[in-house]
Formats: C-alpha cells, sequence, structure tokens
C-alpha cells in the first residue's frame, strides 16, 4: 500500500512539472518566434524519451494483457446467461453515455459560439496548404480509411470477425484479440472441469503479465513528465490565440461530463461514491492524460481498477479491454463540439435537423472508427461529410475536409484531456458491471438484493 501511495505521488508530480516545464519552453521558444510544429521538431527528443521509456513498455504488454483478461474474465462468469446480461448491459452503457456527451458537447458549442469571429484571425490558404501538402500531411493520415458509418462499421465488423488473428495480434489490433478470446473463454467454460488445468494456466500467465504491468508503473513518472512537456511546449501561442475559446468549450465539456455526468450515473447503477472511486482512479487517469492512448494506459487501467478500485475480475477483464477499442465519451464529445465550431468559423448556420446529424453520426462514428489510425480525424471526417450530405438541397455550401486543419495545432493537449475521459467512462462502466458480476458470489446476492 505505501508503495501505490508513493507512485500516485511520483506520477502526480511528473505530471505538474511536465506542465510547467512545458509552459516555459513554450514561453522561451515563442519570444524567438517559432511556430508550435518548429517548436515541436526542436524538442522531438522529448516524445522520442518518453515514447520510448512509457508508452512502448505498456503497449508490448497489451495484446497479451488482452487476451489474458478477457479468458480469465469469461471462464469466471460461467453461466452463458450471465454473460448475455453483461455484454448487453456494457453495450447499452457505452452508447447511452456517449450520446449524452455528444448532446452536451452540441449544446454547449451552439450556446457558446467559439467560431465566431476566428475566421479573422486565421490565413486559410495556409492552413489548406499545410493540411494537403506538408511533409506531415493530415490528409495522408486519413487516405484509404473509411469516408463514411458504412465503410466505418464494415471495418469493425471485420475486426469482429477476423480472418486470422494471429495477424490481428501482431498488428496491434486488440478488437479481434478480444473476439477470440470471448470465444476461447466461452468453450473453455463449456468444457467445465476437463479443462480445469487450462484455465489455471490462463489465471497464472493474466497475474505474471500484471507483475510486469506493476514494474512498468514505475516508468510512468518519467515517461508522463517527457511527454507533457513536449505537448505543452509543442502548442505554440499563435494556435491558442486562434482557437483558445474552441479548446475552452471543449475541456469544459469533458469537465462536466467526468465530473458530474459519469458520476451521477456511477452513484445511481453502481451504487458507489464516485468521487472517491474517482481518486482511487488517479494513476489510470494520470497515465491516459500523459500518453493521450487508452490502449497504451488499459494495463494500468486494469491493475488500477481491480487493484484500488475493487472492481471484479470479471467485470474488468470484458468491459475495461472492449471499451478502451470502442468506448469513447471523450471522442465523441470532442467530435461534437470540433465539427460545429468548423461550421461557426465559416459561417454556415445549423439547424436542428443537421444538429441531429452531428450528435447521431459523432456517437455511432466514434464507435465504427474502432481500430482504425488516427481514430479521432477520421471520425471527425465522416462526421463532416455527413452534415455535407444533410446541407444538399439547402442552399448551404459544404464545410471543406482541409478546414480540419484549423484545429490541429492544439489538438495533442485536447486529446490528452479527451482521452482521460475516455478511460474514466470504462473505468465507472466496470464499476457499474462489478455489481452485477462480482467475483464473490455473496456480494452478488447482497448488491442485487
Amino acid at each position: 500500500m505505501r508503495g501505490h501511495k508513493l507512485l500516485n505521488i511520483l506520477i502526480f508530480v511528473g505530471l505538474i512539472a511536465g506542465v510547467i516545464v512545458g509552459f516555459l519552453l513554450l514561453k522561451w521558444f515563442d519570444s524567438q518566434d517559432l511556430t508550435g510544429a518548429e517548436i515541436g521538431q526542436k524538442i522531438k527528443w522529448l516524445a522520442t524519451a518518453g515514447d520510448l521509456i512509457l508508452i512502448r513498455p505498456l503497449k508490448m504488454l497489451i495484446i497479451p494483457l488482452v487476451f489474458a483478461s478477457v479468458v480469465v474474465g469469461i471462464t469466471s462468469i460461467g453461466d452463458p446467461s450471465r454473460l448475455g446480461l453483461v455484454g448487453t448491459t456494457t453495450i447499452v452503457y457505452y452508447f447511452a453515455t456517449m450520446f449524452v456527451a455528444v448532446v452536451l458537447g452540441a449544446f454547449l458549442v451552439t450556446s457558446i459560439r467559439p467560431g465566431d469571429g476566428v475566421s479573422q484571425k486565421i490565413d486559410f490558404d495556409q492552413v489548406r496548404e499545410t493540411f494537403e501538402n506538408s511533409d506531415t500531411s493530415p490528409k495522408k493520415k486519413i487516405e484509404g480509411a473509411p469516408k463514411d458509418l458504412g465503410g466505418a462499421w464494415s471495418n469493425i465488423l471485420r475486426q469482429v470477425i477476423p480472418d486470422n488473428v494471429l495477424g490481428a495480434a501482431v498488428e496491434g489490433q486488440p478488437l479481434p484479440v478480444i473476439t477470440f478470446a470471448i470465444l476461447f473463454g466461452l468453450a473453455l467454460g463449456f468444457l467445465g472441469d476437463r479443462v480445469k488445468p487450462a484455465v489455471d494456466f490462463f489465471e497464472a500467465f493474466f497475474q505474471a503479465i500484471m507483475t510486469l504491468v506493476g514494474w512498468v508503473l514505475w516508468l510512468t513518472p518519467i515517461g508522463v513528465f517527457l511527454l507533457v512537456a513536449w505537448t505543452i511546449a509543442s502548442l505554440g501561442g499563435e494556435a491558442i490565440a486562434a482557437v483558445g475559446k474552441y479548446m475552452i468549450v471543449v475541456i469544459t465539456g469533458l469537465i462536466i461530463h467526468g465530473f458530474l455526468t459519469l458520476p451521477l450515473v456511477l452513484f445511481l447503477f453502481g451504487q458507489t461514491n464516485p468521487y472517491r472511486f474517482m481518486w482511487r482512479m488517479r494513476p489510470a487517469l494520470m497515465t491516459a492524460f500523459g500518453t493521450d492512448s487508452s490502449s497504451a494506459t488499459l494495463p494500468v487501467t486494469i491493475r488500477t481498477a481491480e487493484t484500488e478500485g475493487e472492481c471484479s475480475k470479471r467485470a474488468s477483464g470484458f468491459v475495461l479491454p472492449l471499451g478502451s477499442t470502442i468506448n469513447m465519451d471523450g471522442t465523441a464529445l470532442y467530435e461534437a463540439v470540433a465539427v460545429i465550431f468548423l461550421f461557426q468559423v465559416f459561417g454556415i448556420e445549423l439547424g436542428f435537423e443537421a444538429l441531429a446529424v452531428v450528435a447521431l453520426t459523432a456517437t455511432l462514428a466514434a464507435v465504427g472508427a474502432a481500430g482504425i489510425p488516427s481514430a479521432g480525424l477520421v471520425t471527425m471526417v465522416i462526421v463532416i461529410q455527413a452534415v455535407n450530405t444533410s446541407l444538399a438541397g439547402t442552399g448551404k455550401p459544404e464545410l471543406p475536409i482541409w478546414s480540419i486543419g484549423i484545429i490541429l495545432g492544439v489538438d495533442r493537449i485536447v486529446d490528452m484531456c479527451r482521452t482521460t475521459i475516455n478511460v474514466w467512462g470504462d473505468l465507472v462502466g466496470a464499476k457499474i458491471i462489478t455489481r452485477i458480476a462480482p467475483d464473490d458470489e455473496d456480494q452478488r446476492a447482497a448488491a442485487m438484493g
């Protein structure tokens, strides 16, 4: 316990130190009239070191951890009917909380209107040139990716029904591994005592992986410091000045959803003090903020949920790996705010029908884009194109895809915030599902009355 407290303190110190050093570097380089991109290149070694020290070791553990945790979770649930209840409840929770997040984001951005007046501060020709032709062109990231909901959901279905699970594992795709692990766990459960040695093996394998996670966790303070310092310094004063109000709206929405909406859901359905639970989850949440990746944070998320959060292995082994792939509350909220903001910048007013398209598309696309590199960027393209289609025949102009370049300068810091809410949403779901599938049957009877 003393080690956990020391680690929590060190992670917090690393996070705060990273913010301070990042702002000092930002101020220093701004005095030299450097852009955020130029600053990022000058201090890229910070990001590289953070990647080597923290992100790569965590990613190394993701696939074996996902497979072991899902197999152990499924075999421990036992009764197939209870697995159906757990699965149905989890999916309903995912979609409900994402839709609430999207509606909240749409309400805030239409009320505050951060896009008004931004066009006077931006050189649109330069934004378009950078988006389409630079060496790190965002346009290259979305070429070949799904451009509509049909393509996005077709992508996720191909991952749910993989033709080569080993190939998917090699490529680091967790969703096909989750599917195979669920089926494999069901097969082990069906065979009963005949395969008890195999079940014991996977439980031991899971414990060994969690021990490795515990070792890697001690690298978190250094990794978080390096990554946060690089992120803050790379913002660039010109980007903050142009879209600072947009950033405030996104972060405000994430704070409301993270500190009010999700805690209320946890209190009502999980019968848990949400803020005490949030405090216990701070290692996972701070790691999510520092690494900017739900998947990379997954090993920390599972370990923290089962130890500090007292979530059951049955719940966390199923809910958290799946949630890190398809449950994106923060991303869904961000997509709604970002798309409506960009329409505001171009002076295109969206009526109720168009806003409804944003809400529905952002929710579905946040799930459908699972497993795609630069998923947030791809999802935004899907939402923009859906809204453009809904505006056809109204006489209103379409929003160009290159407009995304307007917000890319500050996307990293916004992404860190939304990733934290994504992980928090997963943890809330695991705690709620623990009531349905605790490790102790007596606990389940007491919880369900």
